[in-house]
């Protein structure tokens, strides 16, 4: 990896372990945790009130998505699932619920701060088929085939080795296996400087593919039936997006 990419990567981690203790030492308010940003276009607004209800406060706070992955991949009873990303654990817990206790839901993340507040929610929440484990995206701790859904919010655009990230997640994956993954992607027309114009590396702008690069990136990986769709603009010409496809 080259310097720029692990100063990147450094980047990321500080900026979500800030967001973790700032949830965290928000449990001795009185109120309860704030969320970490108030912007429609990312948090927890995205979630429906009665999934945000039906959370711990912590999880629901530290919510730093731009969509809802678990309406997007349409998770079924007694599969396993993986949130590549994990955070405070949302997505992981709505996960569990929605796959029962014949199925399982991972979470992976590389920062020990959002781990331990994850653990800490999970435990609030009492699921007791999640596991939490700590490690990047483009190296995922878990043997291939032994994943039936990998889903992942506004992630992605976070990584330094996109192209690894697909292969590892194309690999974790069972034959017949798909991705639900709601994601920042730019405009085919924007270039990574006007990209990169609309916003930093960290705030989930500067390092989104176009539509065109997600779609390759896939197809390269070897998935099919691809679709991304928008849902709502984020910056001038960036998009929060709706990503499917499958592993044949």
């Amino acid at each position: 990896m080259s310097e720029q990419s692990t100063d990147l990567r450094e980047t990321v981690r500080e900026r979500y372990a800030a967001a973790a203790v700032q949830v965290t030492e928000g449990n001795a308010a009185c109120c309860g945790p704030q969320p970490v940003e108030v912007d429609e276009n990312f948090g927890s607004t995205l979630y429906a009130a009665d999934e945000r209800d039906a959370l711990p406060a912590e999880a629901v706070a530290a919510s730093l998505g731009c969509g809802n992955p678990n309406a997007v991949a349409d998770l079924r009873e007694g599969e396993r699932v993986l949130d590549l990303g994990s955070g405070g654990g949302i997505d992981v817990l709505l996960s569990a619920r929605r796959v029962g206790p014949t199925g399982k839901a991972y979470g992976l993340d590389m920062t020990d701060e959002m781990l331990a507040l994850a653990l800490a929610n999970a435990a609030k929440a009492g699921a007791t088929n999640v596991e939490f484990l700590k490690g990047t995206i483009e190296a995922i701790p878990l043997p291939a085939n032994t994943i039936d859904v990998v889903i992942s919010n506004c992630v992605i655009n976070l990584s330094v080795d996109k192209p690894a990230v697909f292969a590892e997640t194309f690999r974790v994956l069972k034959p017949g296996g798909r991705i639900g993954v709601s994601d920042v992607v730019a405009d085919d027309t924007l270039t990574p400087a006007q990209r990169a114009e609309r916003g930093d590396y960290v705030g989930c702008i500067a390092g989104a593919l176009s539509f065109a690069e997600y779609r390759r990136g896939l197809e390269t990986a070897g998935f099919t039936g691809i679709e991304i769709a928008p849902t709502h603009q984020v910056a001038d010409g960036m998009h929060s997006a709706n990503v499917r496809a499958t592993k044949p």
